[in-house]
């Protein structure tokens, strides 16, 4: 049996670091609106740091179990998975015109972080074990109908955002997996095909992609995030004015404590705060594929692109719609935006992914 070793350091250190800078920043960025809304400046901040602590036990959890107990439990993951998202859309609970949670006494989870993580646990198992087949219809197709019926249900919430992360995290694993070009160009056709269909069938996502190409042509509607985001970003110049001196917080920018975060670390922390913040999500993304590389097993390799690539990719999406890279939708920063169901999702997978550097 291999030894086992210490825990790549380098990930547990970038992750703390990202963890802290998001403590500070969500009450920094929240504490206006819940002394409006609550009477109570710390309101947001102590339910931050209680989900930090339950989300570093849970990677404490699943850094001491052995991954490869995963495969087995793939499968019954997957299932549960399913069961909360057609659950979800029966009896969820509808904010902002989506129905993404489940209330659980004083308690909401949202089941689409669950479906992210499952997902990743879920296609490492088939494809180390089908890997042989994927370039044959009958080893492929069986995936992508799975990914298609995760994917199907989470869009029906809707949320475009976490289903588009999902399949972008599900065709980097295909890639490590071996995935013949041919098949994965015509994939990848057929998903952006499916993503342009999904945007024009809804007038507001239209608007959305009409806002991000000319914000200013609607700058008190569908531009406003926009606008709003990239006036805090202005705003920060080089230094940032300041931890706390946010003015954009103050009922201008929508969302400061979750979907927009990132503008407010710029408008405080200026350009060298927030590359700091890029740097952190970059240096996370090169020790996490060379965990991959180092995995022992096909499993191990795949969980780790798959985990990596997660986490990465909602950052890349999240600070590409803050900066108007990329049309607005409601995609959180991995460990520094406020909330509850995806910050103990994300550090539990971060758990996963120690526990293989512990075998690498």
């Amino acid at each position: 049996m291999k030894k086992v070793k210490a825990p790549d350091f380098i990930i547990f250190f970038t992750m703390i670091t990202l963890l802290g800078i998001g403590i500070i920043m969500v009450f920094s960025s929240t504490s206006i609106r819940a002394y409006a809304d609550y009477g109570d400046s710390f309101y947001f901040l102590k339910k931050q740091f209680l989900w930090s602590v339950i989300g570093i036990g849970a990677m404490i959890f699943f850094m001491t179990i052995d991954y490869k107990l995963y495969k087995q439990l793939a499968q019954l993951g997957l299932l549960v998975t399913l069961g909360s998202l057609i659950l979800v859309l029966i009896i969820g609970t509808v904010v902002g015109g989506s129905q993404r949670w489940l209330g659980l006494g004083m308690l909401r989870v949202q089941p689409s972080e669950i479906a992210k993580l499952s997902m990743v646990i879920y296609m490492a198992r088939y494809l180390s074990t089908k890997q042989h087949k994927i370039d044959k219809l009958q080893g492929l197709a069986p995936g992508l109908l799975v990914l298609g019926l995760v994917c199907g249900l989470i869009l029906m919430q809707p949320d475009l955002g976490t289903a588009a992360t999902i399949g972008g995290t599900i065709m980097i694993m295909f890639i490590a997996a071996g995935l013949k070009l041919e098949y994965l160009a015509g994939l990848g056709l057929t998903g952006i095909s499916g993503i342009f269909y999904l945007i024009y069938s809804a007038p507001y996502r239209k608007e959305r992609l009409l806002a991000f190409l000319d914000p200013w042509s609607d700058p008190l509607d569908s531009g406003f995030h926009i606008i709003q985001s990239l006036y805090a970003l202005g705003s920060g110049g080089l230094f940032g004015v300041g931890i706390g001196q946010s003015r954009q917080k103050f009922f201008y920018l929508p969302e400061p404590g979750t979907d927009f975060i990132f503008a407010i670390i710029g408008e405080e922390l200026g350009f060298i705060g927030a590359m700091v913040v890029v740097f952190l999500f970059f240096l996370f993304a090169w020790r996490g594929l060379k965990i991959a590389i180092e995995a022992p097993d096909l499993f191990g390799s795949l969980l780790a692109v798959g985990i990596t690539t997660m986490i990465t990719i909602q950052a890349i999406i999240n600070i590409g719609v803050v900066t108007g890279s990329m049309p607005v939708t409601g995609i959180t920063l991995p460990f520094i935006s406020y909330g509850g169901s995806s910050l103990v999702i994300m550090l539990s997978g971060v758990g996963i992914l120690l526990n293989i550097s512990r075998y690498s």
